[in-house]
């Protein structure tokens, strides 16, 4: 990654980024072999720390998660290698039955994700893409800044009206893509991996903030309705968390891309164009497809179906032959397998994390340790919120509302805090990824948006740690206003 623009390579394909070495490449490189052991050496500590504190039924669960976790963090093998070879330990093992260890490939975010690549690739096959980026390329942006920040607001704004956070990045990422092209970020420049990096986290992190728009408020809302009869409705829920978890965040989000991805747009960027060619066949075809889908999307509280099934159908479309909306040989050439091993890995290692009980153990255990004042509301409050942050990277998003949910009541009595403040302490650990692995959108968007895994990753542990140190608090200070604490 270079610090300077390069100008678009027409018709080009970005080049995977080299996120892995073969194995006697590894033997080699001493750094890479040290790396390997040190991430051997976490797993059995856990594994030990485990059989000692918790149960010693969960060391081997403990000892995996650790080891596909770093494998999938610092890119030492292809993240398909490291889930293939999860599900072959876990399966031999027998850490969990194969329904569970296998559970992401008959997860609906598995089957989304494949729907969204069939459309990225029927949108780059007719050009809708660069149909849209030249309508984005009219807006009166004329900086690197002004860009980043249009973006971000055209993202935050679409978490409003479409409910799944994959569904949007594998619509966003083919339009913001052909935008840096059209700029005149090249495939390898800071200024392309700038606007996909915010595209994605500007769709995918303020949304935790909006009822409706990913999956763990769903989680939450629908668990606190199921188990104590709290209703909390889409306006309350807004007010107390999109203030400062939406708006500051995104705001924190371009100032983070413009500090660690530092491009300017090229002097030699393409200027709009006031008149455009007739939408081929082709584009109208695909252009009433996405249109169905997306108003599918909006309504799915009517029709009750999975945007996975809603983007399947359209996928489907997509592929028929003689429609011609997307290459001939697009199941084998276009999709990426690998991208949807390493998800269909992520979500089965979640389940047999949650199937363990392993986030249940921890967070009783550290529960035990802690002391709860009952005169310290915001004491007790930050320990709610590193509980479920503990919770986030033990198992993923979703976990912290399974876990935490159920002892809340619990919770509220220990700290004397009201139990939808116990509640709603969830919203800033699960807003708050560490780490992309903990979130199937972020993984997805990796894979589809050809992004280095590397750079996302600092740009995630750079927006954590911000987040928990300035965000959270500010938080608080908003909640008291609102008479939260």
């Amino acid at each position: 990654m270079t610090d300077q623009s390069h100008p678009a390579a027409p018709k080009s394909t970005p080049p995977m980024p080299p996120t892995s070495h073969t194995l006697p490449q590894l033997l080699r490189t001493g750094r890479s072999l040290w790396t390997l052991l040190l991430i051997f050496a976490c797993a059995g500590l856990a594994a030990l720390a485990t059989w000692v504190h918790l149960a010693p039924d969960l060391a081997i669960v403990a000892a995996l998660a650790v080891s596909a976790i770093g494998l999938w963090a610092t890119g030492l093998v292809p993240e398909y290698w490291t889930a293939l070879a999860f599900f072959l330990v876990a399966v031999v093992l027998g850490v969990a039955a194969p329904e569970t260890i296998f559970s992401g490939f008959h997860s609906s975010t598995f089957w989304l994700l494949f729907s969204g690549l069939v459309l990225g690739a029927a949108i780059k096959h007719t050009a809708l893409d660069k149909r849209a980026a030249s309508v984005l390329a009219l807006l009166p942006l004329r900086s690197y800044g002004g860009l980043l920040s249009g973006i971000v607001v055209f993202s935050v704004a679409l978490a409003f009206v479409m409910p799944s956070s994959i569904g949007r990045i594998m619509i966003l990422l083919p339009i913001i893509s052909a935008l840096a092209e059209r700029v005149g970020f090249g495939p390898a420049s800071n200024g392309r991996t700038g606007m996909l990096a915010v595209a994605t986290f500007g769709t995918f992190a303020p949304a935790f903030t909006i009822l409706p728009a990913n999956a763990p408020n769903m989680i939450l809302v629908g668990m606190g309705e199921t188990i104590y009869g709290l209703n909390i409705s889409y306006f309350d829920y807004l007010l107390l968390h999109f203030p400062v978890l939406g708006v500051v965040k995104s705001a924190v989000l371009v100032g983070l891309a413009l500090m660690m991805f530092p491009d300017r747009i090229p002097p030699h960027s393409v200027a709009p164009t006031t008149t455009s060619e007739p939408f081929s066949r082709q584009e109208r075809a695909l252009s009433l497809v996405l249109a169905l889908c997306l108003l599918l999307w909006l309504t799915d509280q009517i029709h009750m179906v999975s945007p996975a099934w809603v983007g399947m159908a359209a996928a489907l479309i997509c592929l028929l032959p003689g429609a011609n909306l997307t290459r001939k040989g697009c199941i084998n050439t276009d999709l990426s397998y690998g991208a949807l091993l390493f998800v269909a890995g992520i979500m089965g290692l979640g389940a047999v994390i949650s199937s363990a009980g392993l986030g249940e153990a921890v967070v009783g255990a550290v529960t035990g340790t802690v002391a709860f004042a009952a005169d310290w509301p915001v004491w007790n409050t930050s320990i709610l919120i590193g509980l479920s942050t503990l919770v986030a990277m033990i198992t993923n998003l979703p976990g912290v509302p399974a876990v935490m949910t159920p002892l809340a009541g619990e919770l509220s009595e220990a700290t004397g805090l009201p139990l939808e403040t116990v509640l709603m302490t969830q919203v800033v650990a699960f807003s708050n990824v560490f780490l992309p692995f903990q979130a199937p959108p972020l993984v997805a968007a990796i894979q589809a948006g050809n992004l280095p895994a590397k750079a996302i990753i600092r740009l995630c542990l750079s927006l954590f740690f911000i987040s928990l140190l300035l965000l959270a608090p500010l938080d608080l200070m908003w909640w008291h206003l609102l008479g939260m604490l």
